[in-house]
């Protein structure tokens, strides 16, 4: 059995280094070998010369094109029944792979994902896999929050986080790849929707360890990261929303996106979200079907399902300020997780 690891790469040859060093050194079991593909968005430093001296296969774009366009060309030229893809900033434990093989297989999942743990803060979560609210905005579910048992409970999930996720090569071709219109964020998020949508179900392996140095690439924050978020969060409405959706969830969606420009405001990037909203609003045009969607009731039990893990670790966690304030405009939902 071959398993490929996709890698979407620009700079940083330093990261590059290390979740190279943490491939090498993974616990692979039985007759597993391992195939890495560096996909390079035109990096100037010495990562090519990091990608060979570690035996990966580089492709080489010349210039940004993307992530969705990197994870693509990967995914294309990967030859593994399995392929997993994996930010640049990412560091593995060595049983990772070995621990998501196990998980998707015991769970009969088109997917895993596992626990990830912010690289800086001892002890805090990076993520604990992906959901997504009825208004369209995602979360890492438990970012920022220290670790506990409510992260440790396995679980289906149609929501894969590219930070580091394992696909069978087969979900591809079922839910298709990455949306090349998605340059970089969210891209996940969309192809968990249409995931849901099709009744392709993951899981989440708490056993599975990583830890990710966020936004070592593109920034925390940074006024380009405000624009992408924000234009693609109007394209997943425009892209999964059927009429009938939009108007069931309108004050989710209303409250959920006055929230973030009311987010990116606090942060100084007010010039940002308008960029994004005027691009979003241009773009919807292209991706809009005013008609109902294949699978719309399954995305729509996701998102509720999805909305009820937000809340319920909110409050295992402490409150952010915009779930706490997307939960008092739109109601909570049932305490379903204690």
């Amino acid at each position: 059995m071959t398993v490929s690891v996709v890698i979407p790469h620009r700079d940083r040859a330093d990261l590059l280094e290390r979740v190279l060093s943490c491939l090498s050194n993974q616990r692979l079991p039985g007759e597993t070998s391992l195939e890495v593909i560096v996909v390079d968005n035109g990096s100037s430093d010495g990562s090519a010369d990091v990608a060979v001296a570690h035996g990966a296969r580089s492709i080489l774009l010349g210039s940004n094109e993307g992530v969705s366009k990197a994870l693509n060309r990967g995914i294309e030229a990967a030859r593994g029944e399995w392929i997993a893809v994996l930010n640049n900033d990412v560091e593995l434990a060595p049983d990772w792979l070995g621990v998501m093989l196990e998980a998707a297989q015991r769970a009969d999942a088109w997917f895993v994902t596992g626990r990830v743990y912010d690289t800086v803060r001892a002890g805090v979560l990076d993520g604990a896999g992906d959901a997504v609210c009825r208004g369209g905005t995602a979360w890492r579910l438990g970012h920022g929050k220290l670790d506990g048992p409510e992260y440790s409970r396995p679980r289906a999930t149609y929501f894969p986080s590219a930070t580091a996720a394992l696909f069978r090569s087969e979900f591809f071709d079922v839910a298709g790849v990455f949306d090349e219109s998605f340059f970089a964020y969210l891209e996940d998020v969309d192809l968990g929707m249409r995931a849901a949508a099709l009744g392709l179900a993951g899981a989440y392996a708490p056993e599975a360890l990583a830890w990710h140095r966020g936004s070592a690439t593109a920034g925390r924050w940074s006024s380009q990261s405000v624009t992408w978020i924000t234009r693609h969060q109007l394209l997943l409405i425009a892209k999964h929303y059927s009429e009938a959706l939009l108007l069931r969830f309108a004050l989710p969606i209303l409250s959920a996106q006055l929230l973030w420009a009311a987010l990116a405001l606090s942060r100084g990037r007010v010039r940002a979200w308008l960029a994004g909203i005027l691009l979003g609003l241009r773009d919807c045009r292209e991706h809009w079907r005013p008609c109902s969607r294949r699978g719309e009731d399954g995305l729509a039990a996701a998102l509720r399902a999805g909305e009820g893990e937000i809340a319920a670790l909110q409050r295992a966690g402490g409150w952010d300020s915009y779930w706490r304030w997307y939960f008092r405009l739109v109601g909570q939902p049932a305490r379903s997780m204690s």
